[in-house]
């Protein structure tokens, strides 16, 4: 068994005995190569959690600013910092020469704690010179979230492309090339999505030409489906005329159920539906009664139409 010089630490060849004595092989034992914990709720505690997944899993553009605690300023700095769905080159965050900074929810790399993650990207964003740009960042070195932010819910604003990239008019900063040429191949991509205002995390987006809500929902798991299951035995499962419920998705903790919507359907149709539904969810969601026998029926077909996205 050699020994490296300087760490003074064994090291052992993969198929040889594990020095631990289990008589097992290195690489199967304590060699064994151990693939981080995804954090299966990382936005929790938060009060607007279903939005924050919402902009990390299923909105194209859109802005919050982020209001730092006061503890976050006196550590980590103070400057204006604006939360964003996606930045330029899937970068993790930028500050603009003004010395505003942008933070991305949705980047190339596959955290295994979101919620860290934009905590990391925002406090490397403070501590970053004007201009700069932060590509990775290491999230077992940052701060909760939940202790960096301010507790009052993230006032979203969803845009239909993303000018909100470039500097402010008036400001002299011109795009360089790279950054207009990003910027149309972005807007290309954009889905057409729009936030309902009557109820929180609630989507309407037009695919092609299908038109969907997806909504994050702020319950734990067993319960909503049971909800999801009375309201489909008792045919309440709708968010307007002709809408159809297709099943839902995991992300990050919480269900997002789907609907299809009518092909002429726009996000001012489903409101009052949606409040309607909103309002039907909280009753169910607390009625621990047994199922009724339909309403097994109906939970067996909404468990086997939830798959799990993240």
């Amino acid at each position: 068994m050699d020994r490296s010089p300087n760490a003074g630490v064994p090291v052992v060849s993969p198929r040889a005995a594990c020095p631990c004595g289990s008589g097992r092989r290195y690489k199967a034992c304590h060699g064994a190569r151990r693939r981080p914990i995804r954090v299966t709720r990382p936005f929790a505690g938060r009060v607007d959690e279903p939005d924050l997944i919402a902009l990390r899993e299923l909105v194209p553009s859109a802005t919050a600013p982020l209001t730092l605690t006061e503890a976050a300023r006196t550590e980590y700095g103070d400057r204006p910092v604006t939360l964003g769905t996606m930045l330029p080159g899937a970068a993790h965050a930028l500050v603009r020469e003004t010395g505003e900074l942008l933070v991305a929810m949705q980047t190339l790399s596959t955290p295994t704690d979101p919620a860290a993650a934009v905590a990391a990207a925002v406090v490397a964003g403070l501590r970053a010179d004007p201009g700069a740009v932060v590509d990775a960042v290491d999230e077992s070195d940052a701060p909760s979230l939940v202790d960096l932010l301010d507790p009052a819910h993230l006032e979203i604003t969803v845009h239909s492309g993303f000018a909100w990239w470039l500097p402010p008019a008036g400001e002299d900063a011109a795009p360089t090339p790279e950054v207009a040429a990003g910027l149309e191949q972005a807007n290309a991509t954009v889905v057409p999505t729009v936030r309902l205002a009557g109820v929180d995390a609630a989507y309407w987006c037009e695919i092609g030409e299908r038109r969907h809500l997806r909504w994050p929902l702020p319950f734990d798991e067993d319960p909503l489906l049971d909800a999801l299951a009375r309201l489909r035995a008792a045919d309440e499962l709708t968010v307007g005329p002709d809408s159809r419920y297709v099943g839902s998705f995991r992300a990050h903790g919480l269900v997002v159920p789907v609907w299809d919507l009518a092909p002429d359907a726009d996000a001012e149709s489903c409101e009052e539906p949606a409040r309607e539904l909103w309002m039907k969810l909280e009753k169910s969601v607390d009625d621990r009664s047994p199922l009724s026998a339909a309403e097994r029926r109906a939970r067996a077909g909404v468990v086997a139409r939830t798959l799990t996205l993240r």
